[in-house]
Order: C-alpha cells, then sequence, then structure tokens
C-alpha cells in the first residue's frame, strides 16, 4: 500500500471512527460495560491513527483527501499536516486518558435501576467534532466541527442536571453561539469577498482583497475565534463555565477546548492572512490575557478556579508566539500549545482525586494531603512546576523558546511581552506554590474551615465501582483506574520534556510548511476561474 492509499484510509477515519462507534454505543446503550470497552478501543485506534499521521506527514509531507464525491474547491477537503496531525496526537492521548480516568470514577447518567448513559456517545461525538476541525480543508467544515464541539460539550457540561451546571452550561451556550454568529458573519464576507471557502484558494485570492476589506474579514475571525480561546477580553466566560462540571469534563475542556481556537488562529494568521497587519493586536491582547489571567488565579482560593484562571493566562504565551510571525515564534506557539494540553489536563484530573481523597477542592478546607496521600502529592506537584517553568520540565522549555523568539524579533511592544511574559511566569508559580503549601503541605487543622474531619487514608477502588457525578459517599478511595491515567498524563510531560529536541524539531519544520505557504496553496493546483494559474511560491501570476 501506498503512502496516497494509507493517507486516504486513515484521514477520514478519524472523524468517521469516533462518529460510527458513538453510535454503536447508543445502540448499547443499557449495556454500559460495552460502551466503555467500545469508546476506549476506538480512541485508542485514533491514537494510533495520529500516531501513523504524525509520522507519515513528517516525512512525506502534507496530503489531502477530498469527500463526498465532489472535488476541490466545491467539496469537502480534509487536509493532514504536520501541524493538524500534532494537535490530533496531542488530542487523542488526552481523550483516551481523561476517558480511562472517567470510567474509573464511574461517569454516568441515569439511576442506579437504570445506568444507561449519554455521556460516552457524547464525548465520541466530542473527539469527532475536534478531528473535524483539526482536518478541514474549508472554513465551512471547519464552522461543522466547532458546532459538533458546541453542542457536545453542552451536553457534557450540564450532565447531572444541577442548577449550578444549568446555569452554567446556559452562559457557555450563549457566549459559543455568539461566537458562532460571528464565524458564520465572517464566511459570508469571506465568500462575498473572494467567491470561495476553501482554505486553499482562500490564501490566493484574499491576497487580491483591499487591505481594508482584508483585515476587517481577518478582525472579524480573530474575535470569534478568540472568544473559543479565551483571549482577553473575550475570556470572562471560561472561569464561570469550567469549574461547575465534573472532573473528566473539566480536564478535556481545560485541555483541548481553548486550543481548538488557538489552532484556528495559527492556521488563518499563516495561510489566510500572512501580512502581520494584526500582529500588533494580537501582541497587545497576548499581553494583557497573560497579565489579567494571572491576577485573577491569585485572587481565587478554589483550585478549580485558579486553574481556569491560569489556563486563560497561558493562551497568552501562544498568541505571544503566533503574533511574532516568524518561524521561530510559530514553532515556540505549537510546541506550547502540546504542553499546555497535557500539563492543564492533568492538574484539573489531580483536583479530581483531591475531590475524591478530601471531599473539597476549596483551599479554605484543604490540608494535610502530601500526609493522607503522598503518591498523590507527587502527581501535582509534578504538573504544577511544569506549569510554573521550573527547569528542566516542558513548561521552561516552551517559554524559553517563545522569549526567545521574541528576543529575536525586538521592538518596544515585543520586550513588553517578554517581561510579561516572566511576570507571568514568576507569578504562576506563586500560585502553583500557595496551593502546595495550603491544600498539601499545612496541618489541615489550620485551614480556616478545616474543622472537618480528616480524609481516610488512600485506598485503591476497583474500576467497575460506579460513582455519580455529584456523590461525595466515596471520600478517601480512590480508584486505581483514575490514578493511572493521571499518573500516565505526568509521564507524557515529562517525555516531552526529555524528547524536547526532537519534538521542537518537528515544530521547527511545521512551522516552516506554516510560513512558506506553497504546499497548502498547491492542494488546489489551479484557481477555479479560467486562464488564473496559481504560482506555488508567491500567489497568483
Amino acid at each position: 500500500m501506498t503512502p496516497d492509499d494509507l493517507f486516504g484510509y486513515l484521514i477520514p477515519s478519524v472523524v468517521v471512527g469516533p462518529l460510527l462507534a458513538a453510535a454503536l454505543c447508543l445502540v448499547v446503550s443499557r449495556r454500559p460495560r460495552v460502551q466503555n470497552v467500545i469508546t476506549i478501543v476506538t480512541l485508542t485506534g485514533i491514537l494510533v491513527v495520529s500516531g501513523v499521521l504524525l509520522r507519515l506527514t513528517d516525512v512525506h509531507g502534507m496530503h489531502t483527501v477530498q469527500v463526498g464525491g465532489w472535488d476541490a474547491p466545491v467539496g469537502i477537503t480534509l487536509v493532514a499536516d504536520r501541524l493538524s496531525a500534532m494537535m490530533l496526537l496531542v488530542a487523542s492521548i488526552v481523550l483516551l486518558s481523561v476517558i480511562i480516568y472517567a470510567v474509573g470514577q464511574g461517569v454516568r447518567d441515569g439511576s442506579g435501576d437504570q445506568p444507561t448513559s449519554i455521556f460516552l456517545p457524547t464525548y465520541l461525538a466530542l473527539a469527532a467534532g475536534l478531528a473535524a476541525a483539526f482536518i478541514a480543508g474549508d472554513l465551512f467544515n471547519l464552522f461543522v466541527g466547532f458546532e459538533i464541539l458546541l453542542a457536545a460539550s453542552y451536553v457534557l457540561l450540564t450532565l447531572g442536571a444541577s442548577q449550578e451546571r444549568v446555569r452554567a452550561g446556559v452562559s457557555y451556550t450563549v457566549v459559543s453561539m455568539v461566537s458562532s454568529m460571528v464565524f458564520l458573519l465572517g464566511i459570508g464576507l469571506t465568500y462575498a469577498a473572494a467567491g470561495t471557502l476553501n482554505l486553499s484558494q482562500l490564501a490566493v485570492r484574499l491576497s487580491e482583497v483591499p487591505d481594508g476589506l482584508r483585515n476587517t474579514i481577518f478582525a472579524v475571525f480573530l474575535v470569534a475565534f478568540g472568544i473559543k480561546a479565551a483571549v482577553f477580553p473575550l475570556s470572562n466566560w471560561l472561569p464561570d463555565s469550567y469549574p461547575t462540571a465534573p472532573a473528566p469534563v473539566t480536564a478535556v475542556f481545560a485541555g483541548l477546548l481553548t486550543k481548538v481556537g488557538v489552532y484556528a488562529i495559527i492556521r488563518f494568521h499563516t495561510l489566510v492572512f500572512p501580512d502581520g497587519a494584526m500582529d500588533d493586536v494580537l501582541l497587545i491582547a497576548g499581553l494583557l490575557t497573560m497579565v489579567v489571567g494571572i491576577l485573577g488565579a491569585i485572587a481565587q482560593t478554589d483550585i478549580k478556579r485558579i486553574l481556569s484562571f491560569t489556563l486563560v493566562s497561558h493562551i497568552g504565551y501562544m498568541v505571544f508566539g503566533i503574533a511574532l510571525s516568524t518561524e521561530d515564534g510559530l514553532s515556540a506557539a505549537i510546541y506550547y500549545v502540546g504542553h499546555h494540553i497535557i500539563v492543564q489536563t492533568t492538574l484539573f484530573l489531580v483536583v479530581g482525586l483531591i475531590e475524591r481523597q478530601a471531599g473539597s477542592s476549596s483551599l479554605r478546607r484543604l490540608g494535610s494531603l502530601a500526609v493522607a496521600s503522598p503518591v498523590l502529592g507527587v502527581t501535582f506537584l509534578i504538573p504544577a512546576l511544569n506549569l510554573g517553568g521550573i527547569p528542566p520540565f516542558s513548561g521552561f522549555v516552551g517559554k524559553l523558546a517563545v522569549v526567545q523568539a521574541g528576543a529575536d524579533v525586538g521592538g518596544t511592544l515585543v520586550w513588553m511581552l517578554v517581561g510579561g511574559s516572566m511576570l507571568t511566569s514568576l507569578l504562576t508559580l506563586y500560585v502553583v506554590v500557595r496551593v502546595w503549601s495550603k491544600a498539601f503541605w499545612r496541618p489541615r487543622a489550620d485551614a480556616p474551615e478545616g474543622g472537618l474531619a480528616l480524609a481516610k487514608p488512600l485506598a485503591l477502588l476497583p474500576s467497575d465501582e460506579y460513582v455519580e457525578f455529584d456523590e461525595r459517599e466515596e471520600v478517601g478511595r480512590m480508584p486505581m483506574s483514575m490514578l493511572a491515567p493521571t499518573v500516565g498524563l505526568v509521564v507524557v510531560s515529562l517525555l516531552m520534556t526529555v524528547f524536547a529536541g526532537p519534538l521542537l524539531g518537528i515544530t521547527d519544520r511545521a512551522a516552516a510548511d506554516l510560513v512558506v505557504r506553497h504546499e497548502y496553496v498547491d492542494t488546489i493546483p489551479a484557481d477555479a476561474e479560467p486562464g488564473r494559474v496559481v504560482d506555488s511560491v508567491s500567489g497568483v501570476r
């Protein structure tokens, strides 16, 4: 089988596979163990496929597949390059780890007499939406991927139907619908200006659009993607929405959903709007995102809200790298995206373990966790220090790469970003050390609301013990299948440190592809208009 044939099967499978598995899970909805097997096997397969795609794209370059019976630019174009394959691989690692964690927690809905569940089918739909967004080769199908994410995430966010979750879910949905409406506006303006929605053609045609109109279109898309990526000042919705969800849902949202917005910004900034006209706006937004986010984290007393604000803050590093419009900046941003997905997901999973061990995530109630569970203490400490950018962890590598890329560019505004990056890193370290000292180190009796009895010592439960989302009767008892995937993600973050050199090599090549653009532009070898020929390097001649 040739690489072309292999690409033709593998690229669509990352979307079709989860959708078929979701349908099968609905068919066997009264057999939760079968659902578990279907979901885990499917996501394991997607992980393998994503790894193969990354290897193939790194060796053979970008590849496209036309589906739906129509050729490009009318038909559906699916694109796999180094960037999309890397995003698929990191996302599949997180999706598989979180679902193993969720099964261990006994995630389900319905009563004890009827343990049917919509969680797993919805989770698989979320996985399909993520994959569709990463490999979409046109604006419309990127929008479809986003909408699949919105529908699935609303269901996941409101599982349990508590008043707090429904309120947060409604707020999240309203904000997401506003983002979708802005996205649709951008699609309409783009089609009116360029006559196509295919990204390859847009890379050529929008270069001929007047600067004012082109910048307006880009600004509209930046607003749409900025909401999804939680870029300041479009990030106020996130800290109020994510902490109300169950630990597995919060973890996958924090790790992946905002990064879809970041991915879209990278793709549009490099492919469709490469002239750098909005770079200063992005730099200012990146600086404010970093500083305002971390200041918000300092003011919180609940670990979930602290992590939600740090999530917002560290989006600023990615925006900083993108706005530099250099290969080094893009490479650093891509590496930091992968690092942050893994570390942020791990920390939210650890919070679920803390709630399981101590019955709360509030710093006013926690203490002595390092004594109650040394394993839990280490599992929190490593990703926390990683998030703070302590050498030699991947967080330090990513931040150093971003700062070095900025120093190479120079300029007053960029140096302000460099200073803001360092300040944010120090404040992040302060925040995580504060959590460690209060939740893990101090005696629980010294906590302001620590009068509750200390949780029982760590006990490991069999993975098949089911527990409702909001049930707290199992305080002090952590299933091994919750602990194991969390530790697995910690190991992945350490591997990103050990293999930082090869990984940065891949991100360098991905960034080079993004800056040069000709490989993506050549996916449509000739424009739709008669007599018009696309030059693979400079655009149109």
